[in-house]
């Protein structure tokens, strides 16, 4: 018995998210389904983060043991035989014993895509936003960003109670023709924070929401802070733009 560490990319469209549900269909469920015809008889897989309903990855890190005689390659090319077509395993690694994806993980990276158009395109919206009116001067907007913050105005901790202070090593916008990117790298994300700090730049870029209030909302804890906080949209970004795109683990020899 052996621990593996594989790199999984998926099309969200068409799953419930990525962790197990009951009656559902989710990338866990699915990866564990073709694990069960190569003979893994473990309780469960490990994933590194969680993405919602709808989210993308190609950056997407599982682990699990399993009683396998052959090379990495063959237990690659079994596994995409097995998973899905909107599944695909791009990489396999044997891993230690004790390797945990998720809480080994030391950094991890989301990319948004947006595009702005007035007439709806079915074929990229299923892969990014489609945005209207325009939005402009994004760049800018990605050196809020970076530090540790209080991120707790653009999202909620996985566990009830938990710490809302995230630390950020970069983040940045790129605009190519009508299509806005976005990356951002953190040690830890909030859920359903990305969703939200581009939703809010969105309207900070077609002038319905200051920069200045994206700053204050961060970490001012006077009533000036609180004011802002109040005024950070609701709303989040559509789950179609957005791809898991990497896992690091620079605390691994």
């Amino acid at each position: 018995m052996a621990r593996y560490q594989i790199i999984l990319a998926y099309d969200g469209t068409n799953f419930l998210g990525s962790q197990r549900q009951t009656d559902s269909r989710t990338v866990q469920s699915e990866l564990e389904k073709a694990l069960g015809k190569l003979g893994w008889h473990a309780k469960t897989v490990y994933l590194a983060g969680r993405t919602d309903t709808g989210t993308h990855a190609n950056g997407q890190v599982a682990a699990f043991d399993l009683e396998w005689m052959h090379d990495l390659h063959e237990l690659q090319d079994a596994l995409n035989a097995y998973l899905p077509r909107d599944m695909a395993v791009w990489e396999v690694k044997a891993a230690a014993d004790d390797f945990h994806p998720r809480f080994q993980a030391s950094s991890r990276c989301y990319r948004y895509r947006l595009f702005c158009a007035s007439v709806r395109d079915p074929l990229r919206e299923r892969y990014a936003w489609r945005v209207w009116p325009p939005v402009a001067n994004l760049e800018a907007l990605a050196d809020i960003w970076p530090g540790r913050h209080d991120f707790a105005a653009f999202g909620t901790p996985p566990r009830s109670a938990g710490s809302t202070v995230r630390t950020v090593m970069a983040a940045g916008w790129k605009q190519l023709g009508d299509e806005w990117i976005f990356e951002i790298r953190a040690d830890a994300f909030l859920y359903r924070m990305v969703r939200r700090l581009v939703y809010a730049q969105v309207a900070v870029g077609q002038v319905r929401l200051s920069a200045k209030t994206l700053l204050e909302a961060l970490d001012d804890p006077s009533e000036v802070g609180q004011a802002a906080r109040s005024q950070i949209p609701a709303s989040l970004a559509p789950a179609s733009g957005l791809t898991l795109v990497e896992v690091c683990y620079d605390n691994l020899g």
